[in-house]
């Protein structure tokens, strides 16, 4: 593939997740460049988008329980020594 061909490939893919981003961002999504970016490959590659959005909500739903768990054990009165 040319030199050219391929630039204009990145810039036009770099365009559409530029515009991608935007619409997350509207849309309160969270995702960054790069996490839009995988969804991106991975929805071309044949994973299916609804499936694919579940996984993401359910692996946020992990992260922040994991988190809520960190913040209230650090927040716990230290155990009583005798």
């Amino acid at each position: 593939m040319p030199s050219d061909e391929r630039s204009e490939k990145q810039a036009a893919a770099q365009q559409a997740v530029d515009i991608l981003h935007e619409i997350s961002t509207i849309l309160n999504c969270h995702l960054d460049r790069r996490s839009l970016s995988i969804c991106i490959s991975m929805i071309e590659n044949g994973v299916n988008p609804e499936a694919l959005a579940t996984a993401v909500k359910e692996l946020r739903g992990e992260v922040q329980q994991t988190q809520i768990e960190a913040t209230s054990s650090a927040n716990a009165p230290a155990p009583r020594r005798r």
